[in-house]
């Protein structure tokens, strides 16, 4: 269908879909909370819990999403984490990968904020598959299987996000 202006509409989420999945979900806790009060109410407490969890990461990455937009340019980052970022966007995106904690998907908006200022496909693959690696865990990786393997498992991971992150940018088109 074309608008007046000659171009097709955007589509755009219907607001009764997104409303779809929480509506969903609170009508199977009150249906269970007829049926099984007592395990329903635990449920709704490892939830509440679980979410009380997520907190702490989510405003982290608030905060740091915040400090990003205010001080960081998008230029500086296509300069570090863009097409032309070279060896040292390799190196910065896999120590950031390594250091960086909490679940994934509360880096998402990050890496997606980042990724509109100009970071390449390339660079974000490279943080997400070095998170594999965690410095607090490797004394107790060399405690159960060595220098050697713990070596070798750290130098072939990063290796591989290489390798991922030109599959990547091959396939999405840009580094």
């Amino acid at each position: 269908m074309i608008s007046d202006t000659g171009k097709a509409p955007r589509n755009k989420p219907a607001l009764k879909y997104t409303k779809l999945f929480p509506a969903a979900v609170v009508a199977m806790y009150l249906i269970l909370f007829f049926i099984m009060p007592d395990k329903t109410l635990l449920a709704l407490i490892g939830s509440g819990n679980i979410l009380l969890n997520m907190l702490a990461p989510f405003l982290l990455i608030f905060i740091i999403l915040l400090l990003v937009n205010f001080f960081i340019k998008p230029a500086r980052v296509a300069k570090f984490l863009g097409k032309d970022s070279g060896i040292r966007g390799t190196v910065l995106a896999a120590v950031a990968g390594v250091i960086s904690t909490g679940p994934i998907y509360a880096w998402y908006p990050l890496l997606r904020d980042l990724k509109e200022k100009g970071a390449g496909n390339y660079t974000i693959s490279v943080f997400l598959y070095n998170r594999a690696v965690k410095p607090f865990l490797l004394p107790v990786m060399i405690e159960y299987f060595g220098w050697l393997y713990v070596i070798s498992l750290v130098v072939l991971t990063f290796s591989a996000s290489i390798c991922i992150g030109c599959v990547m940018s091959v396939l999405q088109g840009g580094r």
